[in-house]
């Protein structure tokens, strides 16, 4: 799966597909990984165009907040509309991950 990535000093700003679901999010996570293993472990997510979440794009999102924790790093999220605000409020995985309405705020969150 080929990601849209940007580097905004030690913050990746990683892309995330129209859809974060069963099909796409097992190679979404994987692709993430290798940028988190290149140590870059402080990660925002533009998600302005995820339309479709389901239960696996869920799971994704906090199995990449564990691995940037595991490197003392972290995940935030930006951009992200109804309904998938919804979801991860209803989900209450807004009060593990924080959610920003622009990139800026969340890149600049980390410093």
């Amino acid at each position: 799966m080929q990601i849209t990535t940007e580097i905004f000093g030690n913050v990746l700003v990683a892309h995330t597909p129209d859809e974060l679901t069963d099909d796409t999010s097992t190679d979404f996570v994987n692709a993430l990984s290798e940028a988190i293993d290149e140590q870059h472990y402080q990660v925002v997510l533009q998600m302005d165009r995820s339309e479709m979440l389901d239960s696996a794009g869920l799971t994704a999102l906090l199995d990449l907040q564990d691995l940037t924790r595991e490197q003392g790093g972290n995940l935030k999220i930006s951009g992200l509309e109804d309904p998938g605000k919804k979801i991860l409020e209803m989900t209450r995985i807004d009060q593990r991950i924080d959610l920003f309405d622009s990139v800026i705020e969340a890149v600049s969150s980390f410093h």
